[in-house]
């Protein structure tokens, strides 16, 4: 029996399948393209690439200048991204990878000049955690903070941008996967 693979030539039964670097390299190229933000355990799960062969190759893929690498908290969090996406907007994307965020800023945008017990009150979360949110959100710039007669609001800094990458990276925030790991850390 013969198999055939992606580049369309067959490969029999007795012959050993060997993969080029450059097809591991496609895969994890391809793995972050469509989840840009991703973090490294992650990406091994999605490529099915052992931990030394991805280390080695997403460092040529740097190298080659085809994927930055973001390091942050020292060292401790390490994010993906393809060159074409601008800094400013991996920065708002590794935030909104997040479920919690993400609702977060919905419930923003639709009711701009929210307080800090209405928010808490929607995303049904511990207060501890809503303000930890906040923080990650503050951090980039995507919410403000207003100070108001006798409180603090919170608004959406710029509706535009934030809306455009709800939109255009949509599908890179749908995995449950993601969803379900960030809600287990966070009853830890």
């Amino acid at each position: 029996m013969n198999t055939l693979l992606s580049n369309g030539r067959f490969l029999s039964h007795n012959q050993d399948l060997v993969i080029s670097s450059d097809d591991i390299r496609r895969t994890i190229f391809g793995c972050i393209d469509k989840n840009p933000g991703i973090r490294y355990r992650e990406l091994i799960r999605l490529a099915g690439i052992s931990n030394g062969v991805l280390t080695y190759h997403l460092g040529m893929l740097e190298k080659f200048g085809e994927i930055r690498v973001e390091r942050k908290s020292n060292k401790r969090v390490t994010k993906y991204f393809t060159v074409n996406i601008p800094k400013e907007d991996s920065d708002i994307i590794s935030c909104f990878r997040s479920k919690v965020i993400r609702n977060i800023v919905s419930f923003v945008i639709n009711n701009d000049l929210c307080t800090f017990i209405e928010i808490v009150d929607h995303i049904d979360k511990a207060p501890s955690t809503i303000s930890w949110h906040i923080k990650k959100l503050r951090g980039p710039g995507i919410l403000r903070m207003i100070h108001g007669n006798d409180r603090l609001l919170y608004s959406i800094t710029d509706k535009t941008i934030v809306n455009r990458i709800l939109i255009e990276y949509q599908e890179t925030f749908t995995d449950r996967v993601i969803d379900n790991y960030a809600d287990m850390i966070e009853k830890l």
